[in-house]
């Protein structure tokens, strides 16, 4: 039994040093002064972080999600997409955009957790929710897969601070549970307070919260459960995408094709 619980406290122990080295980070960028720079430096951050405990099929990057219809989302700080079968497309070191059926989850990086960010980020979570996805059928050695049906793409927040007094109080349940629909903001993580998801029951906004000093293993554990639960995602339709840059029509007749094709078939 002693065995056990020293595993346990190995376990627990273990990521309350992972949150306070990340806390450290964090309050590092202070001496950055050019806001913009500041908030690049988080982002970073947490997206190493997330690189760190998530498996390799996921790929976590900044990003602007687009779909097959030419529309594109506001630019978010964190996204979570599948890269082994929807690569990504004009892809660079510093930005990337993403196919929307690759999307996972999109994450918004703010220094604290208040009324006005939170609805910041509820903002361009819809962003990403309202592009449009395709579906297309599976092709197997066994057959075919009908199309996967699609998800909901988890939206969340990231912050070093909570503003409320009470952290994830009565004040911000009543704030949050005004964000419904494409607003809904799944889950939240603040590096120096609690954490918040509703991924049990998102319409009921069923609560889930971590404990403060061990807050960030929670936060993983529950979104690592997420992601699981959402498996693949889907085949995209990439001749959506071929038709939406148009197409070139070809005029001629069969009976002229087969003409051309003889007449090749002489030289």
């Amino acid at each position: 039994m002693e065995t056990y619980q020293g595993e346990y406290r190995f376990l627990k122990n273990s990521f309350i040093n992972e949150q306070s080295i990340l806390i450290a980070k964090l309050e590092a960028s202070d001496r950055i002064k050019h806001p913009s720079d500041k908030g690049e430096n988080n982002e970073a951050h947490f997206i190493d972080y997330l690189k760190k405990y998530l498996p390799k099929r996921y790929t976590v990057d900044k990003a602007t999600v687009l779909d097959s219809e030419g529309c594109v989302s506001d630019s978010i700080d964190i996204v979570i997409f599948d890269k082994q079968y929807t690569p990504a497309l004009f892809d660079d070191k510093k930005h990337r955009y993403v196919p929307a059926e690759a999307v996972y989850a999109v994450f918004e990086c703010k220094p604290t957790i208040n009324k006005e960010t939170l609805i910041y980020a509820a903002e361009k979570i819809k962003s990403v929710r309202k592009l449009k996805r395709t579906s297309v059928e599976i092709h197997h050695a066994g057959g075919i897969y009908p199309p996967k049906k699609l998800f909901t793409i988890v939206g969340g927040i990231l912050a070093i601070n909570i503003d409320w007094k009470d952290g994830f109080g009565k004040v911000f349940l009543a704030n949050h549970r005004k964000l419904t629909g494409e607003e809904t903001v799944d889950c939240g993580f603040a590096a120096k307070g609690p954490c918040f998801d509703i991924f049990a029951d998102g319409i009921n906004f069923s609560y889930n919260f971590g404990p403060e000093k061990s807050s960030f293993a929670y936060f993983i554990f529950r979104l690592l459960w997420k992601l699981q639960t959402l498996a693949t995602v889907p085949a995209i339709d990439w001749m959506a995408y071929a038709n939406s840059l148009g197409s070139i029509r070809n005029n001629n007749t069969h009976e002229e094709v087969e003409n051309i094709k003889i007449k090749k078939s002489l030289y």
